[in-house]
């Protein structure tokens, strides 16, 4: 490319062969009787001449008087040698095409230094071995007779060395390429050995995915044909279950009669124990105190200490936990009755033990209360049983978790709640199997499933009724 705008090539001052090494002054060396020609323009240079052609004049520009320095380049001769060239460049360049008595003290200077280069680069010649950069910037700066010849030759070099550096570099690219072709065939190769053992393991996989599928077919049509025989299994065996309902239909009505026939009986024979009760009585108050004094030794004979835990202490604190209690011989010690006397009776047994379904009571006495109130009236009622009887009192309500808004337990109340996941029924039936054979256990429920249960472990089962007659009566 130009270094500035075109200039003409044959002003006055063109640096002879005489020239070199001369300081830059004005100088009878320098040739000033040239024919003057007509203007051509700058020659095209290459990159690396014109940067060349900059950095000589920049290193030699501080060496020049200051009065002979161009005055845009006297702030550029201050920069230091890095910058001075570089930020300098494009005023440089413009001071060099612009003012040939510039370049011509600039030429001075630098053929100066450059020695036997610049004297040949001065008679218009080229040392084979010299730079072609050098000789292409100095052609520039000197001007010789042929320095256009020399500054396209140089950049022919130059452009060749260029071409050379990029031939090199597609071959380096090209090795390089090859040689990641040569690795990837090479990692191509170990995938495809691998590829190929995944494909044995496949087919292998997939030869003993079909042995066990024909095994599966052949072990389902294996039960395909149980379940048919199993079909025909359960047909048969569902008529003789329809036989045997019937049979079992025609022996029930069998039962049922025996069972009149046995009821009959069994009234007949009230009305005999009835006449009869008298002295069964006076007989059974007889044993009792026999009982009760062989007792009264007994307990001195084993020295007993009286018990300050009850069997259901015990069964309330499991139920913290959760242990079942060990289910005691089922005892036939009572009979059902709805006689509402019966609970007094039942209560002045010695050291008897009433048990209470909460909910169940209140909710047929008085379930228009809320259920707060429900508990702290039924409470208040059985704390004063309790206190007139001088019995063992538990109530028991459904509940997962204790209530709030209870009021004081009375003395000799027990209040439990169920926990979660078991109902008050159950917790019943357990505080009357942890009870020992013999003492009179009595349980207030009109559930018929609950006191079923705790009839079939000894208790006396008595209606929600007698409860409440007795607690609207006290």
């Amino acid at each position: 490319m130009p270094l500035t705008e075109p200039y003409d090539d044959n002003l006055p001052g063109e640096v002879s062969a005489g020239a070199v090494g001369h300081t830059g002054e004005d100088s009878p060396d320098i040739d000033r009787t040239s024919e003057v020609v007509a203007a051509e323009p700058e020659p095209t240079l290459p990159e690396s001449v014109r940067q060349r052609i900059v950095a000589l004049t920049a290193a030699v520009l501080p060496v020049l008087p200051g009065d002979e320095v161009p005055v845009p380049l006297r702030r550029v001769a201050k920069f230091a040698p890095n910058r001075r060239a570089r930020l300098g460049a494009p005023v440089i360049a413009a001071q060099l095409t612009a003012d040939p008595l510039f370049r011509q003290r600039i030429t001075a200077r630098v053929l100066a230094d450059a020695g036997d280069l610049g004297a040949a680069v001065v008679e218009g010649t080229a040392p084979a071995a010299a730079d072609p950069v050098e000789v292409a910037a100095l052609a520039y700066l000197a001007r010789p007779r042929g320095w256009r010849e020399l500054i396209e030759a140089s950049g022919a070099a130059v452009r060749a060395e260029a071409d050379r550096a990029v031939v090199d570099e597609l071959v380096r690219e090209a090795e390089q390429r090859a040689t990641r072709a040569e690795h990837d065939r090479a990692v191509a190769r170990v995938e495809a050995d691998k590829l190929r053992d995944e494909l044995a393991r496949v087919r292998e996989e997939l030869g003993q995915l079909r042995e066990e599928s024909r095994q599966l077919a052949r072990t389902l049509r294996e039960t395909q044909a149980r379940e048919r025989r199993a079909g025909e299994l359960l047909a048969t065996e569902r008529g003789r279950a329809a036989r045997a309902g019937a049979d079992a239909d025609a022996e029930l009505r069998r039962a049922r009669a025996r069972l009149a026939e046995a009821e009959a009986a069994a009234g007949v024979a009230r009305a005999s124990a009835k006449e009869a009760r008298s002295v069964d009585d006076a007989r059974l108050w007889l044993l009792l105190e026999t009982i009760g004094q062989a007792a009264v030794g007994l307990r001195r004979e084993l020295a007993l200490d009286p018990v300050d835990r009850l069997p259901a202490d015990f069964v309330a604190d499991a139920f913290a936990d959760q242990s079942a209690a060990t289910p005691a011989g089922a005892a036939t010690r009572a009979r059902d009755t709805d006689d509402p006397a019966r609970l007094d009776q039942l209560l002045a047994l010695p050291r008897a033990h009433l048990v209470v379904d909460g909910y169940n009571v209140t909710k047929r006495g008085f379930g228009e209360m809320s259920l707060e109130q429900q508990r702290k009236r039924l409470i208040t009622g059985l704390g004063g049983i309790a206190a007139q009887t001088g019995d063992e009192v538990t109530v028991v309500f459904d509940g997962a978790e204790r209530m709030h808004g209870l009021p004081p337990t009375p003395r000799g109340v027990r209040v439990l709640f169920s926990r979660k996941g078991e109902t008050a029924d159950e917790l019943i039936r357990r505080l009357v199997r942890a009870e020992p054979a013999g003492r009179p256990v009595v349980v207030v429920s009109s559930d018929r499933e609950v006191a079923d249960g705790v009839r079939r472990h000894g208790a006396y089962p008595l209606g929600a009724d007698s409860l409440l007659r007795r607690l609207a009566r006290s």
